[in-house]
């Protein structure tokens, strides 16, 4: 199997601030793979490092055996890796579709203008395009909202909207910032359906998440850090009886009922 992300030795400081901290780890082709923790314990800088929005202070990235670490995240996201955020960040003035097709942007060199265009069906690459993003509209099941303004749709229609999307760039490595926040039982158990079908397509997966129901039945593997450090690393089972992981979310907990 081969190793498709390796995080090596990877610190971040802002200032004063240790955000992360000598933190390794890997992600091999094919794997879903989780990085848990409590808040504050450097689990969204870590995504931000490896998409390339900020560099690491120290450490190095390697995607596909190649450094990344000090490329800016323009040139990274056409190497194959693509995300999503815990803010959502599609475009409400747009349609679903028109959405996915701006996901299609990079890899089709159509500009923006071109993306309205196609639901005009001009060229026969247009329609090409418009199709595949109807396939993948159906992937996510958004087809029957094709020409739904991005700002009428629910928080969880949003989320799949902007997973759409990411996977609409063909990723080799998808990056699912919170993607079950704000969902009910029902839409967080669709949610995990559609993340399982979309590793059996191809794509290789590392999630943030805080619903451990979730991360323990969709990942292979578990990454867990604690104030910036990694503390543990293993299977769903292995984590689920580490004593440092039980002693950090135990802590958690506490601390948040005393405040």
């Amino acid at each position: 199997m081969m190793t498709l992300l390796q995080v090596e030795s990877i610190t971040k400081r802002f200032g004063g601030v240790v955000a992360n901290s000598e933190v390794s780890f890997s992600v091999d082709e094919g794997q879903i793979v989780g990085l848990i923790g409590p808040n504050g314990a450097g689990k969204s800088t870590m995504f931000n490092m490896i998409s390339s929005i900020f560099p690491p202070t120290e450490g190095s990235i390697l995607f596909c055996g190649k450094k990344i670490d000090l490329l800016p995240s323009y040139k990274v996201a056409p190497l194959g890796i693509s995300r999503t955020f815990q803010n959502l960040q599609v475009f409400k003035n747009m349609t679903v579709i028109e959405n996915v097709m701006v996901g299609q942007h990079m890899r089709t060199k159509q500009n923006l203008s071109g993306v309205t265009s196609m639901l005009l069906g001009i060229t026969r690459k247009e329609r090409k395009v418009y199709e595949e993003a109807m396939d993948i509209l159906r992937f996510f099941n958004l087809e029957s909202l094709y020409d739904q303004k991005a700002s009428s749709l629910s928080l969880g229609k949003l989320r799949l909207l902007e997973f759409a999307r990411a996977y609409a760039t063909e990723p080799k490595l998808l990056l699912l910032d919170e993607i079950a926040a704000g969902l009910n039982h029902s839409e967080t158990s669709e949610m995990s359906e559609l993340i399982k079908r979309v590793r059996e397509s191809g794509v290789t997966i590392l999630v943030v998440e805080h619903d451990m129901d979730l991360v323990m039945s969709i990942c292979d593997k578990l990454v867990v850090l604690d104030q910036g450090m990694k503390i543990a690393e293993g299977t769903p089972k292995e984590i689920q009886a580490n004593e440092a992981v039980i002693a950090a979310y135990l802590g958690a907990e506490i601390e948040e009922e005393v405040v």
